[in-house]
């Protein structure tokens, strides 16, 4: 019996031995304490995918260098490169749809169009939400409906308006986390160190949004030991060179 359960053992493929999951827990960015149930994550290597419990967690079939995709309705879809299994703490921002005013520009109205007649209404009227309705007589009297609502240039301003926002998210939270104080527990470095080493080594946008959660404590102590083989004349900011005069 014992011989039998050793060569099943020793029979079953090393993939079975090598399956590995990475666990973690999802919440809106904004409220960090809240915790988003049923978002679909999903590994788009291995293409499964899981959703979060009511606490807001999950556990994914994963292995390293796989990328995790985390969606929900109105949330921005964020992707996770697996450096490693560790448990992870992954914060959602929400999408904000702003809609612009819309600009409609040579209504014509025909009495044709309906038989229903307002008594009170006059004939042939221009409309414009630009502001107060500004009535206007019209002496063409061809019926139909034209809108020009500027789709393009619409959905152009929405998508510009988005990435505008998601830099400045990003930015405020460089901001709340690359901190004097929080490198000088680190590196104990102050003054005019200081100044130049936030400047030099500030993460990037990129950086950031690269891996989720950004770990600011690692990335300060590796900026550290960058800073600590610059030379004296390299950690100086070096000054801008004079325009000569006319």
């Amino acid at each position: 019996m014992y011989k039998l359960i050793i060569f099943l053992l020793l029979a079953m493929p090393i993939g079975v031995f090598a399956q590995t999951v990475t666990t973690g827990t999802v919440f809106d960015f904004t409220k960090k304490t809240l915790s988003l149930p049923g978002v679909s994550v999903r590994n788009l290597n291995s293409k499964k995918s899981v959703s979060t419990n009511k606490e807001g967690k999950y556990t994914i079939a994963a292995s390293i260098g796989d990328l995790i995709e985390f969606s929900a309705v109105g949330y921005h879809t964020d992707t996770l490169y697996l450096t490693n299994l560790l448990n992870r703490t992954i914060y959602l921002p929400v999408k904000t749809n702003n809609l612009n005013d819309v600009e409609v520009s040579a209504v014509r109205m025909n009495s044709q169009i309906t038989d229903a007649k307002d008594p009170l209404a006059e004939k042939y009227t221009l409309l414009s939400t630009g502001g107060n309705l500004n009535r206007k007589r019209m002496t063409d009297k061809v019926g139909g409906l034209n809108l020009n609502l500027g789709y393009g240039k619409y959905k152009r301003q929405q998508r510009k308006e988005a990435d505008l926002e998601e830099k400045e998210m990003y930015q405020q939270e460089i901001d709340e986390n690359f901190t004097a104080k929080a490198i000088t527990d680190l590196t104990k470095l102050e003054g005019e160190d200081l100044k130049n080493f936030m400047i030099i080594y500030r993460p990037s946008i990129e950086a950031v949004k690269a891996e989720r959660p950004f770990r600011y404590s690692f990335y300060i102590s590796r900026a550290f030991v960058a800073w600590k083989k610059l030379t004296p004349q390299e950690r100086k900011l070096q000054d801008l060179p004079k325009l000569k005069g006319n």
